[in-house]
């Protein structure tokens, strides 16, 4: 099904992802293209819209990145964010120049409410900038709709040629009403109705994987991870008993998530009609892991071990038509096939197709949400919300989680642990980003019943973030800590100490490992 689309052209700038999500929270569908692909490109998508990111560079300097400025002409609305503003100004005519004082941050921007992009904004809001260049003069054409202390130029517009540009970040929630900007270019200016929604994304997509599919059989890797279990349930909808899942237990996942799993796509349940395997390989990937400290070398044997798994289940199910993955659209970004920004890991379901299964094609039909929309899919297929919005979690499950070797007590003693934590937040009504419990490999003395111990510290994480590739360690209320760690040490054998993980993204990482 066609859908009407915004492009985010990106030029570097770190937000990429969060401006299309953004846009697609307001029901129109945006896809993310690099700069580079050039203006004829762009255009034969016939989008409704475009909009310029930001990016780290200084549109006036010789080799910046840009794009032909015939764009301007091509009579469809143009939105410039940050180095997009300043791209758009320094092509048209204007002046761009290094700021006499750099904005970072929450700044007071006052803007006119009469104009296209601020209509239903305060006439002073608060919106995150971050730049040290800035619009001196706005190009010929163009009328100033706001301004800041600092910044006279903070945003432009040119009506008749629908060209508008900001110089702060809209996208970002740092900007009180940046929701409310976007939803005026995108619905005031693009003229969008707003036909994406995953309702309608559920039914298309059952119909069309019907049609792809055909008579033909299905294999899908389930994890138990929101994606995949969202693949499975889409799949299980479109073409029932065709789907055949594999579920690997590898002893590393988080407290109950084998039985929530099995409760919801083994035969007890009924919800799906698939067939449905279960592998128990717990003592196996124990084995394989004894004595092995190492993160990355954990890593390794830990998907290499699912492969050999996986290879030996599918086997025994014989031919297959397809293979299932759950690729969705970071995944393609993040892999460096969307948008400019550097390539930041490079994914398992992205850019190849695995040689130890004999299909003839691969489905994907997530590729193109964002995680908060894989999320609502589920929901409107009426999986339970424990899967839905479970917390991110690795493919090497805990293993990650435990710092040094890893075993069987001490993934029971992590499980237990995070377990608590997770309970403890939940009962809290708090929603950091992403939130878990690790076992460090540091052990100390402790008193517990009048009786020297020798035991475990557990660190707990909580971090509060919107892009993932940033994050700030939540400021979680003391008696909710307090609560947790009076549990874990009471609840949870060969732990006699609990910390918090106050670091944020840099300089550590989210995961320990």
């Amino acid at each position: 099904m066609e859908h009407e689309l915004v492009i985010v052209l990106d030029f570097g700038g770190q937000y990429n992802q969060l401006i299309a999500r953004r846009v697609r929270e307001c029901n129109v569908y945006c896809e993310i293209m690099s700069y580079r692909v050039g203006m004829e490109a762009v255009l034969a998508k016939h989008p409704k819209g475009i909009i310029f990111t930001g990016g780290p560079n200084s549109a006036y300097v010789d080799g910046a990145p840009s794009i032909d400025p015939a764009i301007f002409s091509s009579g469809i609305p143009i939105l410039g964010i940050c180095y997009g503003s300043q791209l758009m100004m320094h092509l048209l005519g204007g002046k761009v120049c290094h700021a006499p004082e750099r904005e970072y941050g929450k700044t007071q921007v006052h803007v006119d409410t009469q104009t296209a992009m601020f209509r239903e904004v305060h006439p002073s809001t608060v919106c995150w900038m971050s730049h040290n260049d800035y619009i001196a003069q706005a190009a010929p054409g163009f009328t100033i709709t706001a301004h800041t202390d600092n910044c006279p130029v903070a945003a432009v517009e040119n009506v008749e040629k629908s060209l508008y540009a900001v110089q702060f970040h809209p996208e970002v929630l740092h900007t009180a009403e940046g929701t409310q900007m976007l939803h005026n270019f995108v619905y005031g200016v693009c003229r969008c109705a707003g036909d994406w929604k995953m309702d309608s994304f559920v039914d298309t997509t059952i119909a069309a994987l019907r049609t792809q599919i055909g008579d033909g059989k299905v294999l899908c890797a389930l994890s138990g991870g929101v994606d995949s279990s969202v693949l499975a349930a889409l799949l299980a909808k479109a073409v029932g008993k065709q789907l055949t899942c594999v579920f690997v237990d590898h002893g590393l996942l988080r407290k109950n998530e084998m039985e929530e799993v099995c409760g919801v796509f083994g035969p007890e349940n009924g919800s799906f009609d698939i067939n449905f395997i279960c592998v128990n390989a717990r003592q196996r990937y124990y084995d394989k892991l004894a004595g092995v400290s190492e993160p990355e070398r954990k890593r390794k044997i830990i998907g290499e071990e699912f492969i050999r798994v996986f290879e030996e289940e599918a086997k025994k199910i014989g031919k297959v038509d397809f293979l299932a993955q759950g690729t969705i659209y970071p995944d393609v970004v993040e892999s460096g096939l969307g948008g400019e920004s550097t390539v930041i890991k490079s994914h398992h379901n992205v850019g190849g197709l695995p040689d130890y299964v004999d299909f003839k094609e691969i489905v994907e039909p997530l590729r193109n949400l964002f995680k908060d929309e894989v999320r609502q899919v589920g929901r409107e297929l009426g999986l339970p919300e424990y899967i839905v919005s479970r917390q991110p979690f690795p493919g090497p499950g805990l293993a990650i989680r435990i710092i040094g070797d890893v075993t069987e007590e001490k993934v029971k003693i992590v499980q237990d642990a995070d377990a608590i934590w997770r309970e403890e937040i939940a009962r809290a009504g708090l929603a950091p980003s992403q939130y878990y419990a690790a076992l460090t490999n540091l052990r100390s003395v402790g008193v517990m019943g009048d009786e020297r111990t020798y035991d475990y510290a557990i660190a707990l994480r909580a971090v509060t973030t919107i892009d993932f590739m940033t994050a700030e360690a939540t400021q979680i209320p003391w008696e909710v800590l307090g609560n947790a760690t009076s549990r874990i040490v009471n609840e949870v054998k060969h732990v006699n100490r609990v910390l918090y993980d106050c670091t944020g993204k840099p300089p550590a990482t989210i995961e320990f490992e």
